[in-house]
């Protein structure tokens, strides 16, 4: 049987990103399209190192973590439209603008991250990136990232 191109596993995130614990925030992926769209996974866990300052007795997960995600959805996306090797090319985040946050994030939670390529020339992208949990909107941000050598 085929291996389904548009599902990433944990296994290819860990050859496309070079980010590790504790900065690792995409699981999985589904639904990628080369250089067009990618849907990253997170799973909320109350054992993330964040939550017992943020905040004590009532865990959220940071806005900007969420932010976080979506560009490490993004990056997964261009490493592979690209076939970027993480031992010679870094994926930078160049920039965000319309960044709102809507809801929350728990612990239990799933993040889910559709983002969609809205421009790309050569090794620089701009993106519009979603967190969802349950089909409900937690943050949104347009956003820019390039490839380079290292």
């Amino acid at each position: 049987m085929a291996e389904d191109e548009s599902v990433i596993g944990i296994e290819e995130v860990l050859r496309r990103l070079p980010h590790r614990y504790p900065f690792l925030l995409v699981d999985r992926a589904r639904d990628y399209q080369a250089f067009t769209s990618i849907r990253g996974i997170k799973c909320v866990s109350v054992n993330e190192p964040f939550f017992p300052g943020h905040f004590p007795g009532a865990p959220v997960m940071p806005g900007v973590l969420q932010i976080e995600a979506m560009a490490q959805a993004g990056a997964l996306l261009m490493s592979k439209s690209l076939d970027a090797d993480i031992s010679k090319h870094l994926i930078f985040f160049m920039g965000i603008e319309k960044a709102r946050f809507r809801r929350p994030v728990r612990p239990g939670d799933v993040l889910e991250i559709p983002v969609e390529v809205i421009f790309h020339r050569r090794n620089i992208f701009k993106f519009k990136g979603r967190a969802e949990v349950d089909g409900e909107l937690a943050a949104e941000a347009e956003f820019a990232a390039m490839k380079t050598d290292i």
